[in-house]
């Protein structure tokens, strides 16, 4: 059960909560963890996160790689089970509104409350007797929210666990870049592609400076993504329907591709929903076909416009 193994890493982090600059708040229902919203945060702490959105079915880990002839860490993630770690538990499909309280919902807890068409689509619910979520957000939730959450999830407030980090924070801007499987696997999903044809996937995106701000955040932590990430996908089937949806698939499919995504964000009115949804995944993508051998390579990265966007030129 996804919540249940996001639970037990839940508990994990607090047993360090000092080593990884992490605190529970005093919220008198159910657990609120705040991993960079009024604490610093780590990168411990930003590995610990993506695993815990993933409902620890992703193995996250920093490793040494190179943004054009810059020595730069990547942000490399694995799985051998992407459609539940990626698309029933880390994508964040979850807008949680409360009053004024506003943030980007993402773990397993979308899989017990299933609001989404995405889980009527694939056939999975989650009955949970406890939930974790992540929430991306610059200001830590109140009861309101903890209420919201266990009625939708089914379960009572008590038995909430939400872990907390802005974009602009070590934490957050970690996980954030440790999306780089799951955006490839949420625009498969949208393409029509059966994604349970997707046996394991294998990712890396560079690592962005943390941004003084969350808007900045969200520019670099994008563009790390649509310009800077490649991934592997190993699955079954037959080839011509690869290739029949293969240049959809990266970032590149997108007209808007080759700004920075800033720049669309603020063309668009700083509505998501305003952007071409064909944007959004990796900008570079392989699909190794493991019954049949052959390699189908997509998109390309402009690590150029990285470079930029991170402030190194």
């Amino acid at each position: 059960m996804l919540n249940e193994m996001a639970w037990d890493l839940v508990q994990q982090s607090l047993g360090a909560a000092d080593e990884m600059k992490v605190e529970l708040t005093d919220c008198p229902l159910g657990a609120v963890i705040d991993f960079g919203v009024e604490v610093p945060g780590s990168l411990a702490a930003g590995l610990a996160l993506a695993e815990i959105c993933s409902g620890g079915l992703l193995d996250v880990q920093l490793t040494p790689g190179d943004l054009g002839g810059t020595g730069w860490p990547m942000v490399s993630v694995s799985t051998d089970a992407p459609l539940e770690a990626c698309l029933l538990s880390q994508y964040a499909g979850w807008q949680v509104k409360v009053g004024k309280f506003f943030g980007m919902g993402s773990g397993p807890m979308r899989a017990a409350a299933s609001r989404e068409e995405l889980f009527e689509d694939i056939g999975y619910h989650e009955q949970a007797e406890r939930v974790v979520g992540v929430l991306e957000a610059s200001k830590l939730p109140g009861e309101a929210v903890i209420r919201e959450i266990a009625e939708a999830c089914g379960v009572e407030p008590g038995n909430v666990a939400l872990v907390v980090a802005p974009t602009a924070s070590i934490a957050g801007n970690l996980q954030i870049a440790a999306r780089s499987v799951e955006t490839a696997m949420h625009k498969l999903f949208t393409l029509g592609f059966d994604v349970s044809r997707v046996e394991a996937g294998y990712g890396f995106a560079p690592l962005p400076p943390v941004a003084g701000e969350d808007l900045i955040g969200i520019g670099r932590t994008n563009d790390a993504i649509l310009y800077g990430a490649s991934i592997t996908l190993l699955v079954t089937g037959d080839d011509e329907s690869i290739e029949a949806i293969g240049k959809q698939i990266p970032s590149s499919a997108s007209a808007a591709y080759g700004k920075p995504f800033l720049q669309i964000f603020e063309e668009a009115g700083r509505d998501f929903y305003k952007i071409d949804p064909l944007l959004f995944s990796p900008a570079e993508i392989v699909l190794s076909n493991i019954e049949t051998g052959k390699v189908h390579l997509f998109g390309r990265r402009d690590l150029g416009l990285v470079r930029r966007s991170f402030g190194l030129e």
